[in-house]
């Protein structure tokens, strides 16, 4: 499948919802604009298209579109004459922007559903068998997982806020959609609407949350739902909720007191039921003591807390992990079954995983790529590893053939920022692309560098 939208953002958004939460199905390419897109897959059209309405010039380009089997239209602009004009275009569906990672996938299986309905024998573009899962979309078996399937089971009944803590990668937004999808009849049905707030510009943000009416602000060309109106009955999942501006964080405190909010630029008071769940890499207190969360927000929103641990904190679960993301991907490649040798799984499980499941899911996916034999050996991840071909250190690695020493976690993260930045010339952006972290993650860390080597 591919996706066009001019927002870099957005492209690395739906991209990663859909790698994340699709369980393998579907493999989405990105481009910055319709010529791109004509250009890399004219000669083998794809079989769904993701198409920013702004971005390929309005719903008339649409019937110029001719990469994809089925064409799913994205704006920001939610009025009946867009929809239909869309419609009338060839767009087999229409999601108004911002769009959920469980909408998201909900749309796309339909798609692939109204295939199937067309010729039973057809082959599915792009899509492959999902692994089987431990619970609601995780991997893992380990006590402290075990203990989180439990919290979220006994969680998902309540409509309380929920509070999600852990590092980048370790499943927040998963654990935040099973909340969703398992809780009382009817809620899987219900609409679930996530916003990273380290994603969104901060000029923006409140536009997102709460929408905005015609002539707001430059731009606003007309009224537009916020996520908290388009989760209304449902779910609203706050990413990174420390990364939101002070002042906005004062109006997200009456919204969650009163459950009313009021558009940017209007006047009229609106009012939904939401269930909120919250999340943030941070330790929240020291998020206070800092002055980035108000602390009557996080004691509004701090009612049923789940904590989810870091992977090198649960080594059990890395082979089932590596194992699952090695069948997954290698189907999503075409190749054939694929095995880590000795060498490879010693090496898995000695890796300290700065960037936790999300980065063995990245090491594993560009090992395949580069793998020329079926086994996965443990020079192969050193090159996965590196992301350049080059070797970096790992924990437990020999550095004399006799003497063993281990490199703490934190000198092996900052070696990982450190070599990224230098691969994309000092640019925290694309470096954090590539780390598939928050750009905020990395300016954070280095302040916390230069105060450790500071006088």
């Amino acid at each position: 499948m591919a996706i066009i939208d001019g927002d870099a953002a957005q492209r690395r958004n739906l991209a990663s919802m859909i790698a994340e939460r699709s369980a393998g199905r579907f493999v989405a390419v990105t481009f910055a604009n319709a010529g791109e897109a004509e250009a890399a897959v004219r000669a083998e059209p794809v079989g769904i298209l993701i198409a920013d309405l702004e971005t390929i010039g309005g719903a008339a380009r649409l019937p110029q579109m001719s990469v994809a089997r089925t064409t799913i239209a994205t704006t920001v602009n939610a009025s009946l004459t867009t929809a239909i004009a869309a419609v009338r275009g060839g767009a087999a569906d229409f999601l108004v922007k911002p769009i959920g990672a469980k909408v998201l996938i909900e749309h796309l299986e339909a798609v692939v559903a109204g295939w199937q309905t067309e010729t039973s024998a057809a082959p599915v573009p792009n899509v492959v068998t999902p692994a089987p899962t431990d619970f609601a979309g995780f991997i893992g078996r380990s006590p402290p997982m075990l203990a989180v399937y439990e919290q979220i089971r006994r969680m998902a009944q309540s409509r309380a806020p929920v509070f999600l803590t852990g590092e980048s990668g370790t499943g927040k937004e998963l654990a935040a959609e099973a909340i969703h999808t398992l809780g009382a009849p009817g809620d899987a049905a219900r609409p679930f609407v996530a916003i990273n707030c380290s994603a969104v510009p901060r000029d923006l943000m409140e536009s997102e949350i709460f929408g905005h009416v015609r002539g707001a602000f430059t731009g606003a060309t007309d009224n537009r739902s916020g996520a908290a109106e388009l989760a209304d009955g449902g779910t609203l999942f706050l990413d990174e909720l420390t990364e939101m501006e002070l002042s906005l964080q004062a109006k997200l405190l009456r919204f969650v007191q009163t459950g009313s909010f009021r558009r940017v630029g209007g006047s009229e008071a609106k009012r939904v039921n939401v269930r909120i769940v919250s999340a943030t890499n941070r330790d929240p207190l020291t998020a206070i003591a800092g002055g980035q969360l108000r602390a009557d927000l996080f004691y509004r929103l701090h009612v049923l807390p789940i904590h989810l641990l870091p992977l090198r904190e649960r080594r059990e679960d890395i082979l089932p992990l590596a194992e699952a993301f090695l069948a997954r991907f290698a189907a999503e490649e075409g190749r054939a079954s694929l095995a880590f040798d000795a060498s490879a799984t010693e090496m898995l499980l000695a890796h300290a995983y700065p960037g936790n499941v999300r980065e063995l899911a990245n090491l594993i996916r560009r090992a395949i790529v580069l793998a020329d034999t079926p086994v996965v050996t443990a020079t192969l991840l050193r090159q996965s590893i590196a992301g350049r071909g080059d070797v970096l250190p790992l924990a437990n690695s020999r550095t004399d053939g006799a003497a063993e020493t281990v490199t703490s976690y934190r000198e092996q993260e900052r070696a990982i920022i450190e070599s990224a930045l230098t691969a994309f010339s000092g640019n925290i952006p694309k470096a954090a692309a590539a780390l598939d972290i928050s750009p905020s993650t990395i300016y954070r860390k280095r302040q916390i560098w230069a105060e450790r080597s500071g006088p």
